[in-house]
């Protein structure tokens, strides 16, 4: 069987007979793609476990309304981006402490995580980026590992893609600072 298109999954999902079929071929379509991108932002397994299922709940409340102005996986970015960024948020506000110990604890917790099997080098490129703030880690995310193109981000984030390319390479030059020590 071949992978339906993204036009044809919103085709069957707006057919009542077809919706929740539809839907679940969408979720398989998108869920690890989201669930890492959320991983990435997030780290804890289980918190991003959650934020992924957020981000689908909004996705069947919203999938009427989706007009197909911008692609569908870039709209499903822009929701998990959204539900990734208000959860560091909350986390942050319910905790009461700065956002540099939100980080720490962050990055205590991948050292312990059963689920990040990385070896020393992604272990500390991911602590390299926990030094990031979270919308440039974002964008550092987005194009490192998703390779996703300026102007998809750009629909995303809803920043203008020269933004974004200053910000990427500020995300870069961050990174290899900490990496090399220097």
């Amino acid at each position: 069987m071949t992978e339906m298109t993204d036009k044809e999954i919103l085709e069957q999902f707006r057919t009542e007979s077809s919706r929740h079929y539809a839907f679940n071929l969408l979720i398989r379509k998108y869920q690890q793609r989201i669930y890492y991108h959320i991983r990435r932002m997030i780290l804890d397994h289980d918190d991003a476990h959650d934020v992924t299922q957020e981000t689908f709940i909004k996705v069947w409340k919203g999938l009427d309304n989706f007009r197909e102005d911008s692609q569908l996986y870039t709209w499903l970015y822009r929701i998990a981006t959204n539900e990734s960024l208000t959860f560091l948020r909350q986390k942050k506000r319910r905790f009461t402490i700065p956002w540099s110990e939100v980080e720490h604890e962050m990055s205590d917790s991948l050292s312990g995580d059963s689920h990040f099997n990385a070896n020393a080098l992604e272990l500390k490129l991911q602590k390299a980026l926990l030094t990031l703030p979270p919308k440039q880690r974002l964008v550092f995310n987005l194009r490192y590992y998703d390779n996703m193109k300026y102007e998809d981000m750009s629909k995303v984030l809803g920043v203008t893609e020269g933004a974004l390319k200053a910000s990427y390479h500020h995300a870069v030059k961050k990174v290899e600072k900490y990496l090399t020590g220097s």
